[in-house]
């Protein structure tokens, strides 16, 4: 069936973090420098067009992209919203569906990507960049989102290898929040709220022993009645 209206270019984007060299850092691609390429040689958030033989979904098309730029599977997935108007990208009207992705332990992050490079960089240093296309704002929401539901759920244990300590995972919502957070506190908060399980011991710092966890259900992460206390 054809129709008389002209259809606008739809592509989903990524935003894919991950806690490396203890920052948590956001997936960057460079646009390549190619005769009618958007953009050419600025960083930019991995995506790509929805492909209708592939892509069943929105959904199925973002893990597909983010398979395709990390070589990993992510625990947890989320829509951030949707972007569109005439004027975002010079090939014509334009709409994009964001994603934004948790990983652990990225493998081959850049492989696959159909961009000239790729690199981890530190979130707030990439929202200093002037990104192609809407990224910038995009990556704003992304941020917003993520740390706001730091605040009251156990997302960053999906930056964690398993098993891992409570320590280390107190570290990564820190690292997240980017303030210390009370000890006592925090571990009283993660083991009332039911979703972790016991992993056996494992090695800590300092030659030490401790007990490590994993996350009961992968496919859902535990909301807490408060947002945490922050260190005194």
């Amino acid at each position: 069936m054809t129709t008389d209206f002209k259809r606008p270019l739809v592509t989903v984007d990524v935003l894919i973090f991950a806690l490396l060299d203890e920052a948590l850092k956001i997936l960057l691609v460079r646009r390549p420098d190619e005769p009618g390429d958007p953009f050419p040689g600025r960083w930019a958030l991995p995506g790509g067009f929805v492909d209708v033989a592939k892509d069943r979904s929105l959904q199925d098309c973002a893990v597909r992209k983010l398979r395709e730029k990390t070589g990993v599977r992510t625990p947890y997935l989320e829509q951030l919203g949707s972007w569109g108007d005439a004027e975002r990208d010079p090939r014509g009207w334009s709409a994009t569906h964001a994603y934004f992705a948790l990983i652990d332990a990225p493998q081959r992050a850049g492989a696959d990507t159909g961009a000239a490079d790729a690199q981890w960089i530190q979130v707030d240093e990439a929202a200093r960049k002037r990104l192609a296309f809407d990224h910038s704002q995009i990556l704003a929401a992304a941020l917003e989102r993520l740390r706001g539901k730091v605040e009251y759920t156990s997302l960053p244990a999906f930056l964690l290898s398993e098993p891992f300590t409570l320590p280390q995972l107190q570290h990564v919502y820190e690292v997240v929040l980017g303030r210390p957070l009370d000890k006592s506190a925090f571990r009283k908060r993660m083991l009332d709220a039911g979703f972790l399980q016991e992993a056996g011991m494992v090695d800590g710092p300092f030659g030490r022993t401790a007990m490590g966890y994993g996350v009961i259900d992968r496919q859902q992460f535990a909301v807490f009645p408060r947002t945490f206390k922050t260190k005194p």
